[in-house]
């Protein structure tokens, strides 16, 4: 498996914000409702409905709003209004980026989508033509404590394929099939699991320079806020002097 993308870290305190505004609730809404349209509306017997379940217990969504998107697939309406399609390209430097929408107005998301592309100096690509260099894992993070080396141990006893540090958490990398058991054991353990989903992992990385960085930065972050855009992945590696020049632009632009 390839290195660890800095973008992840990006996404997941993206993620806080986003839980702040409700936007993430609506992504969460989404995803149970798809599961559930696609293999029925009892998690016991639906392996995806399950983990989308959970995932909207570790962003804390409300019980009510987790049943009211599980009844949207069987009222029927709602749930065959959204359809699930991606976009793939290139950002500048030549990093692969997926996007996954998920949407309820395909007319609407794909436009915005491609659009942002074309607006960052991007090219989007043909279905498939970076999905390839992407593998499908089971993600599981835990709170960082002060022996990362024992708790990787007791991940890889578990059935973890990798283990690594990211800042304040250590990132659980497993087969997809193999997630909930994973994170059972862990939490057996006496490990604090902070969230667990399916994502989509480059197999390689590619490392950008601070202006085609700081370009990709803004497409994958606007790609983010997108309507109708589920999750977004990339094989771009930033630098720290990258991440820097990126946040320094930022608040330059909130201050003037």
């Amino acid at each position: 498996m390839s290195g660890h993308s800095k973008w992840s870290t990006i996404k997941r305190q993206k993620g806080v914000a986003d839980a702040k505004r409700g936007a993430i609730f609506t992504r969460l809404g989404r995803a149970i409702t798809v599961a559930a349209r696609n293999g029925g509306a009892d998690p016991e017997s639906n392996a995806a409905l399950r983990l989308a379940i959970q995932k909207a217990h570790d962003n804390n969504m409300p019980a009510d709003n987790i049943e009211r998107a599980i009844k949207k697939a069987t009222s029927g309406t709602d749930a065959s209004a959204l359809v699930e399609t991606a976009v793939e390209g290139y950002s500048p430097g030549g990093v692969a980026i997926l996007v996954q929408i998920l949407t309820d107005n395909r007319n609407r998301t794909l436009p915005e989508v491609r659009n942002l592309f074309n607006r960052h100096n991007a090219n989007v690509g043909e279905s498939g033509c970076v999905t390839w260099g992407f593998e499908n894992k089971g993600l599981i993070r835990i709170e960082a404590s002060s022996d990362t080396e024992e708790l990787a141990l007791v991940a890889i006893d578990a059935g973890a394929e990798d283990v690594k540090v990211d800042g304040s958490s250590v990132e659980v990398y497993t087969n997809p099939g193999d997630l909930e058991d994973v994170r059972k054991s862990l939490e057996a353990n006496g490990l604090e699991v902070s969230s667990g989903e399916l994502t989509m992992v480059p197999q390689n990385l590619v490392t950008l320079n601070e202006k085609d960085g700081v370009q990709t930065l803004k497409l994958l972050e606007k790609l983010e806020d997108t309507e109708g855009v589920q999750h977004v992945f990339t094989n771009a590696d930033f630098p720290d002097e990258v991440l820097e020049s990126y946040r320094s632009g930022k608040e330059a632009a909130q201050l003037s």
